[in-house]
């Protein structure tokens, strides 16, 4: 029987396809050094772990309330009037297995067929997808890596028009690591079309400050989650802040395609936002440590990095200088077949990004030093003449 034009549209996430084959290589016996993927190596917070355990010792394994434990809204509430200045209120939180499923009631929400979503290039790999999937189309907006990889509003203003819905932006972004500034975050906010905020690497920041859009205006959507900054990504728990007119008919989506998010994620979501934060801290400090250790070596290998990170744990550097660099996706596959390193091709984020390829900083500082000692033979064989 045929696969649906909607499921035939969906492009690989290329990350996963070399995580995967990185995989298969392991089970043949080599050693692979992942840099290619985004998941924090550190441990759960104790607290968090905790909190999970008194959960289930107290019962609380069954069905909440479809937008979340009131407990956690609250607490997520409390956060972002604590941090942004931002009133939010519990009944504008909705709690979501993972970041993802709030993505996808967003985009369900806000789109009628043919509504545009105007995305930077590149961008993370998966909202071009979200946004077709749910019958919208990308409006791809060029940033470059010589502004900071940063939304030029002017640019923004060329491709509005009135089927443009929502205008969706990340900071700090994944993959390039870039902090939107409070001046480009106000003007985007008062372009006039709804703003889709990912917010999921708030707080891994480490020079300057981080922005929320609830900052600037209420006529927008917030994703955030606990996968980042708490190193929870396989407690599946993120959450939606949205206006209050779209909350209701996302609750009948969330009512029939997910019940609910896990009860005993929600409880440590809980104790997350009240007792994990020098936890945090720490782990801030040691990404930072790696993301300056990463960019020292990725230079002295001939990589190009005009504009540094600042955010998330990830650097987008320009492969130029290595044959094969204008096919990233296959740079990608050889570096793991010939040096067992993980990398992501930069073409997995759009077509701005290719001849780049992302390295994530979400590992130890052994890996990263031995990923970047693999990489000298490969990088001194693989240079252009």
């Amino acid at each position: 029987m045929p696969v649906s034009q909607r499921v035939k549209d969906i492009t690989p996430f290329q990350v996963m396809e070399i995580l995967e084959r990185g995989h298969e290589l392991e089970r043949a016996g080599k050693h692979v050094v992942h840099l290619e993927i985004g998941e924090p190596d550190f441990a759960t917070p104790e607290c968090v772990n905790e909190a999970a355990r008194r959960a289930i010792r107290d019962g609380h394994t069954h069905y909440t309330h479809s937008l979340g434990l009131i407990e956690l809204r609250e607490a997520i509430c409390e956060y972002y009037g604590t941090r942004y200045g931002a009133a939010v209120h519990p009944d504008q939180v909705i709690v979501t297995q993972g970041t993802s499923p709030g993505m996808f009631l967003t985009f369900a929400a806000l789109l009628h067929p043919g509504d545009k979503v105007v995305l930077s290039d590149p961008c993370y790999a998966c909202y071009p997808n979200f946004v077709t999937f749910a019958g919208g189309l990308p409006a791809p907006v060029r940033v470059l890596e010589d502004d900071g990889f940063q939304y030029r509003v002017e640019r923004i203003e060329e491709v509005l028009d009135e089927r443009v819905r929502a205008v969706l932006i990340n900071s700090p972004a994944n993959p390039t690591g870039t902090v939107l500034s409070a001046e480009r975050t106000r003007a985007i906010a008062g372009l006039g079309p709804v703003v889709v905020s990912d917010e999921i690497y708030q707080g891994l920041v480490y020079e300057g400050q981080e922005h929320s859009i609830l900052e600037f205006t209420d006529n927008a959507f917030v994703l955030n989650g606990f996968s980042k900054l708490f190193a929870m990504t396989g407690w599946r728990l993120g959450y939606l802040i949205a206006p209050r007119p779209y909350i209701r008919p996302m609750q009948r989506l969330c009512q029939n395609f997910f019940i609910s998010a896990c009860s005993v994620s929600q409880w440590a979501g809980v104790a997350a936002l009240k007792e994990a934060w020098e936890d945090v801290e720490r782990m801030r400090q040691i990404y930072d440590q790696r993301r300056r250790f990463l960019l020292s070596r990725l230079e002295a290998l001939g990589f190009s990095v005009k504009s540094h990170p600042t955010g998330a744990f990830y650097v987008l550097a320009g492969a130029g200088h290595l044959r094969g660099s204008e096919d990233s996706l296959s740079l990608a596959f050889d570096i793991l077949e010939k040096a067992l390193v993980g990398v992501t091709p930069g073409i997995d984020f759009g077509p701005g990004a290719e001849g780049y390829l992302r390295f994530s900083y979400a590992s130890s500082l052994e890996n990263i030093a031995e990923g970047m000692d693999r990489l000298k033979p490969y990088v001194q064989e693989h240079t252009r003449a």
